[in-house]
């Protein structure tokens, strides 16, 4: 069976580890070159080392801190230089710190608004030329479950991600006409470092180990377990292929049935 995202080019930001990474590597393996991104310039000569080993594939990377909007635009358009075009997009960053609404400054709401909400309009605003030309594209964003069911110490996500959420329902009308398809996928406890992180800081606030944090978790996940970076990165894959082609304005998450909500 041939690959779904042969001779495909992907951009996939924050992906020098977790689930960005699982993305590209997914991408990767489904045949498509890959452009990733992310701050931390070593981490992404090697990440971007790994998926071309493991895939075989064409696999560029550059510096990108979605904060700056310069950033952003060097980015796309070294991506342009490398591969002469592009197919898809996935919008992801790390969220931003926890906190209370009574621990939270206006420089924290500030610098979170930059990072979830403008750093996701600014890429999807860099790419649509090259898209809206080709009159085809893919864009998933990456947000949280907590957009459905808001998470008590995330509040600074559970406010963002949810407008990152809004903002993909609202262009997958307005880009219809262009065959620009947008999507979200809600990642639930998927065993990242930044899940990993937040586990650490539930254990530390309650004053138990990470292990009865995990297990408390895992009681409320149908599927009893935390999920796996590339179950997640298989979706977006399908997603961002011809295959999903009537699929556009979704919400999807990927929690091992942990939402209890319908909606």
């Amino acid at each position: 069976m041939q690959p779904i995202l042969k001779d495909k080019t992907i951009l996939v930001a924050g992906a020098s580890q977790g689930l960005g990474y699982a993305i590209a590597q997914a991408s990767a393996l489904e045949g498509a070159n890959v452009f990733i991104g992310s701050r931390d310039e070593d981490k992404l000569k090697t990440s971007s080392m790994l998926i071309a080993k493991k895939s075989g594939a064409n696999v560029g990377y550059g510096v990108l801190d979605v904060t700056q909007p310069k950033s952003i635009k060097t980015w796309v358009k070294t991506a342009l230089e490398q591969f002469g075009s592009f197919d898809g997009l996935v919008v992801n960053a790390g969220g931003p710190p926890a906190g209370m609404f009574n621990t939270l400054s206006d420089d924290d709401w500030q610098a979170a608004f930059e990072l979830s909400l403008m750093g996701a309009v600014r890429l999807i605003r860099e790419v649509l030329p090259t898209m809206q030309k080709a009159s085809k594209g893919s864009i998933i964003t990456i947000t949280s479950v907590s957009v459905k069911e808001p998470i008590d110490m995330l509040l600074l996500s559970n406010v963002f991600r949810s407008g990152v959420t809004s903002l993909a329902k609202s262009l997958s009308r307005n880009l219809a006409s262009y065959n620009i398809r947008i999507n979200n996928i809600l990642p639930g406890r998927i065993d990242t470092e930044r899940v990993n992180h937040l586990d650490s800081l539930i254990a530390e606030d309650k004053g138990i180990s990470i292990s009865e944090v995990r297990s408390s978790f895992q009681e409320q996940i149908p599927l009893s377990r935390y999920g796996k970076p590339e179950e997640l990165g298989n979706l977006a894959a399908f997603l961002l292929s011809d295959r999903a082609s009537f699929i556009t304005g979704t919400t999807i998450p990927v929690d091992g049935g942990m939402l209890k909500t319908t909606w």
